[in-house]
């Protein structure tokens, strides 16, 4: 399953010195795949894949101190077409 994890941040700096430190942090079962970062520095949107919503969790504590998290399932745009067209 995918999921569209929308990261507030509280201080930019310090998250990118603890990733620098300890990489990512995450949990295994919880899967990387891509992510874009505003200008400012204040919002990253990252697309993430587990079968297991609970790993989310493990994840967040180790970062919670420094980002607001809000965590949307998520289909591609291709699954959603083909959910569409069975239903026309």
């Amino acid at each position: 399953m995918l999921y569209m994890v929308i990261e507030r941040f509280k201080d930019a700096p310090a998250i990118y010195q603890r990733l620098r430190e300890k990489g990512r942090m995450m949990p295994e079962g919880l899967g990387y795949v891509s992510s874009w970062i505003d200008l400012d520095f204040k919002v990253c949107w990252q697309l993430m894949q587990t079968e297991d919503f609970a790993l989310f969790d493990l994840w967040i504590a180790n970062w919670n101190d420094l980002i607001d998290f809000e965590i949307v399932p998520v289909r591609t745009s291709t699954e959603a077409v083909e959910l569409m067209n069975a239903k026309l």
